[in-house]
């Protein structure tokens, strides 16, 4: 089987990693030149895995179209907010019995799709039951260590999905299967936002029981934008909803709880981006589950409190506030 990673940042080289695993023609393609050099020549990739040493026969590649001719399997590893341009970029080519799996979470901002939606739209000849995603608690700083993972594969085909989940899975990374994919999509792109408010709590000073508040009524919310959009309840009690919401919200690894960490010591958005090297998605995703909620008329009360922090400069603890003070209803 040909396997091509679009995207080398840690979690793009993580994933041609794992592929390596099971098979012997992976390519992973770097959109900087100097980068995709790099790598060839130390076999390493310093600016996203320092220290972690490349397969020997994981190809690298500069060039989108040497790395995407006639693979079997496309994995699209880059940011969310650029996957509509990296497509454009291949949609010349007869992708009918290509597999393309998105691994990015994130929802497109001028458009407010989905990933899966993105490609269908770009690629025009793709077949919906082609398409699928791969989600799930998987930071990969632990996942290139060969730590145990758990993640799940979705697609409009149950085949699909199958196939996906048996070409990812070895000793370490196990994949489970599911049908529900504008779920798993909208779980992992959503749980950004509510990363970065717990990143808030932290950085604010307030406690356990906040950040507990902040995870289970972001679930709630999570779950119910998803119900309006179509998607099913219980995949957001998943590994793609509460199984990533966990780790991204508790973990030092990620990036999203960071910036919801400098927020919350008071900092700038602008000066806390500009200091870091990987993408937060939550900052973008942020905006565009503001206005899915306008749109859908679902109430995500800590979704906008996060937003009025980033983008309009509200205080934490003024935000906290009212959220604690907002009236009181059911739980469920």
């Amino acid at each position: 089987m040909r396997i091509s990673v679009l995207g080398a940042g840690s979690w793009g080289t993580t994933l041609a990693i794992v592929l390596c695993e099971n098979f012997r023609d992976v390519t992973l393609w770097s959109y900087r030149a100097d980068q995709a050099e790099e790598m060839r020549a130390r076999r390493t990739n310093q600016d996203y895995l320092p220290g972690v040493v490349l397969p020997s026969h994981l190809k690298i590649s500069h060039d989108i179209h040497e790395a995407a001719w006639r693979r079997d399997v496309i994995v699209a590893a880059v940011p969310s907010q650029f996957l509509r341009n990296i497509l454009k970029d291949i949609a010349q080519f007869d992708l009918s019995d290509t597999i393309i799996v998105n691994v990015a979470k994130g929802i497109e901002n001028s458009s407010l799709m989905t990933m899966s939606e993105v490609m269908l739209d770009v690629l025009e000849h793709e077949k919906r039951s082609n398409i699928a995603i791969l989600s799930g608690p998987s930071h990969a700083e632990e996942v290139v260590k060969r730590i145990p993972t758990a993640v799940v594969s979705a697609s409009f085909s149950g085949r699909t999905a199958k196939l996906v989940a048996n070409i990812f899975s070895t000793k370490f990374f196990r994949v489970y299967v599911s049908d529900d994919i504008r779920g798993v999509e909208l779980g992992g792109a959503l749980k950004n936002v509510i990363a970065i408010g717990a990143g808030v709590v932290d950085g604010a000073g307030f406690g356990d029981n906040t950040k507990a508040a902040i995870i289970t009524r972001g679930i709630a919310e999570m779950t119910r934008l998803g119900d309006r959009m179509g998607a099913l309840p219980r995949t957001f009690s998943g590994l793609s909803g509460v199984g990533d919401l966990i780790v991204t919200c508790m973990s030092r690894h990620s990036r999203n709880r960071h910036v919801g960490e400098q927020l919350g010591k008071g900092r700038a958005l602008k000066e806390i981006l500009d200091e870091m090297v990987m993408i937060a998605e939550g900052v973008a995703t942020c905006k565009s589950a503001v206005d899915l909620a306008r749109r859908h008329g679902t109430e995500m009360a800590i979704f906008q409190e996060v937003y009025n922090i980033m983008y309009e400069g509200k205080d934490p603890h003024r935000a906290t506030e009212d959220l604690m003070t907002r009236s009181i209803k059911g739980e469920h």
